[in-house]
């Protein structure tokens, strides 16, 4: 999917750059495979604000993904490539032999027409679902379980996909796109290729207009505040707060831990993404 860059008829035009969507096949969602979402506008259920700068946007449809690919040794035909609002990737509306629909995350390189099947032993070819046991090393997975039936957990955005690199008892070695390498069960499924829509990346928003559209509303610094809003607020002329970076509420917001020291998860980790 290339890039579509606009005439610099106006500054937020000139700095704008937006994907083209050559690969998407259809523009309507298929209606059994939706539900609507209910906005919270980043409100509690006492009307409190919990998450700031959230608010407004455009009306979304939320399509229902088979992260589980659990349908095994049914092939499927892939009949849509379709954009999904409410994540980087596209997405490709599937049909089982049996007539059923699914949607499942498009990876680069599907089109129209091609097979795709879910098995404990199936081929490892793009598209497919099958258990880590079974995956060729050093191949490219997305779309993986961190426990097994679970449904997959990593490597789901626009471009992403770990890599197997060894097998070791009942325990496969994943390296994430973070870096991180990660032991996870070889009985967790894992979906062959990489995540499509690569060339999100490159997208630059241009103007305060689009991120509105996206539910996001304007972010105030904290130094421009008074000091009943924040503890950066306040004082004579321009100052930087006097005090270390946080939140409203005095959290730290640089270089504090953000993972609990204890986690029963960790004893997986074996090379953590920062050193």
């Amino acid at each position: 999917m290339g890039m579509k860059l606009y005439r610099p008829t106006t500054p937020g035009r000139r700095s704008a750059g937006v994907l083209d969507y050559a690969e998407l096949t259809r523009t309507s969602p298929e209606k059994a495979l939706t539900k609507a979402i209910r906005k919270t506008a980043g409100r509690n259920n006492q009307g409190h604000i919990t998450s700031r700068f959230r608010g407004g946007g455009h009306h979304r449809i939320y399509r229902k993904i088979d992260f589980k690919r659990d349908k095994d040794n049914v092939s499927a035909k892939v009949l849509e490539i379709e954009y999904d609002p409410n994540r980087t990737c596209n997405i490709a509306l599937i049909q089982y032999a049996d007539g059923e629909k699914r949607y499942i995350l498009a990876p680069e390189g599907i089109k129209q027409g091609r097979s795709v099947v879910s098995g404990e032993k199936v081929e490892p070819e793009i598209g497919n679902a099958m258990p880590l046991e079974n995956i060729p090393l050093g191949l490219q997975v997305h779309n993986v379980e961190l426990c097994p039936g679970q449904g997959g957990r990593m490597a789901r955005s626009a471009g992403m996909c770990a890599i197997l690199l060894s097998r070791e008892g009942e325990h496969a070695h994943l390296q994430l796109p973070s870096g991180e390498i990660r032991m996870v069960n070889c009985r967790c499924r894992a979906t062959i290729g990489q995540i499509g829509n690569a060339d999100h990346s490159n997208i630059r928003i241009g103007k305060a207009g689009r991120k509105r559209h996206m539910g996001r509303r304007p972010h105030v610094r904290g130094t421009a505040m008074n000091p009943v809003s924040h503890p950066h607020g306040g004082g004579e002329g321009r100052t930087k707060g006097g005090r270390h970076p946080c939140s409203p509420t005095g959290v730290p917001a640089k270089g504090g831990k953000t993972r609990q020291r204890r986690k029963p998860s960790s004893r997986f980790i074996l090379r953590r993404r920062r050193t």
